[in-house]
């Protein structure tokens, strides 16, 4: 019965899916270490952070360990001002002992140009490990600088891109705002290193996580933020007119779900026509997609309001509470009490 839940919305409800059916298959915990350069942007860094907590969201287990490395002091200061706290400084700091997969540079806007021997030192020796190096803005010069780039594509912030060029002929300088390449990853600024980040998840993970971590740091993207999203049908602007009446149709008749057969009759097409489109732009029919989408909003009452189960269940749409409690199970695999549980008992450990 769990394939009768297979919709694109499953991506929105990722986070609180029991685990035991997980999207993508994770092996064990990969560790990613950032090297903070004093004045590194703020916004890069959380961006890359970002994606890989949210990864770990949608996951039975912990997918990515993250580690902070200090470039000198035991706190760095970002470009906002704002110190963060490392867990080692770069002196003491041992890729190999702490089996670190992935090392990347956080630079910035401020970070002038300029290594260091400690710094070229610790970057070769995790190269000699094969460990996948990155940087976020101009922290790509510092691999470059330690001849870690030649042959590679890189991405640099525009402002920097002539420099690159000029001073180091072995490396090409891409003008897109990420790369991945092979074991190498880097982003021209802040914006675009949760889209870097994400790139290493999807080879990790797969498309589906990286669609569910998407739907759940995206969803005020556009200027209209819908309180039941789902980015890849929300934000695609190629749907046919009547899917989409058809989509909001159901978004405004939750309490009283309205038949497929209504619906259909609403955009003036047969109930197939409405299949057929469906399948083809939401992986889904109409009637899974509506059961999904209620359950969604059932959802977000249980975490978010504290009312009873049975007006949860009315305000969802479903008559008997036995069906209610039988459908939200099937979908996140504990009972509506238990998910309700479970929210508390996380608000309290906070």
């Amino acid at each position: 019965m769990k394939d009768r839940f297979s919709s694109i919305l499953k991506n929105k409800n990722m986070a609180y899916i029991s685990s035991t059916d997980s999207l993508g298959k994770p092996q064990i915990t990969k560790k990613v270490a950032f090297i903070l350069l004093e004045n590194f942007s703020m916004m890069a860094f959380t961006g890359a952070v970002d994606a890989l907590v949210a990864t770990n969201l949608m996951q039975s287990t912990t997918m990515y360990e993250v580690l902070v490395v200090g470039s000198e002091a035991p706190a760095t200061v970002s470009d906002l001002g704002i110190e963060v706290a490392a867990d080692y400084s770069l002196d003491k700091f041992d890729a190999t002992s702490l089996n670190i997969d992935v090392l990347i540079v956080c630079g910035g806007l401020r970070v002038p140009p300029k290594t260091t021997l400690l710094l070229r030192s610790k970057l070769r020796h995790a190269d000699s490990k094969d460990m996948m190096l990155g940087g976020l803005w101009n922290g790509a010069y510092f691999l470059a600088e330690a001849g870690l780039l030649n042959g590679y594509q890189c991405a640099y912030h525009p402002d920097g891109r002539a420099m690159m060029a000029e001073q180091f002929w072995d490396v090409s300088v891409a003008s897109r705002s990420f790369i991945v390449d092979r074991n190498r990853i880097s982003c021209a600024g802040a914006s675009s290193s949760l889209s870097m980040m994400l790139e290493v998840v999807r080879t990790d993970c797969g498309n589906e996580v990286v669609s569910a971590v998407e739907e759940m740091l995206s969803c005020d993207k556009g200027l209209d933020s819908p309180d039941i999203s789902t980015i890849g049908v929300d934000q695609n602007l190629t749907l046919p007119e009547k899917l989409k009446i058809s989509l909001q149709l159901m978004k405004n008749n939750i309490e009283e779900p309205l038949s497929i057969s209504e619906i259909a009759n609403w955009v003036n097409i047969s109930r197939r026509q409405l299949e057929r489109m469906f399948g083809n732009y939401v992986n889904a029919s109409p009637s899974r997609y509506y059961m999904e989408l209620r359950l969604t909003r059932a959802r977000q009452l249980l975490q978010q309001t504290n009312k009873p189960v049975a007006e949860v269940a009315v305000a969802t749409g479903f008559v008997s509470i036995s069906h209610f409690r039988s459908c939200f199970f099937q979908l996140f695999e504990v009972t509506p009490g238990q998910f309700r549980k479970s929210c508390q008992a996380g608000e309290h450990s906070m």
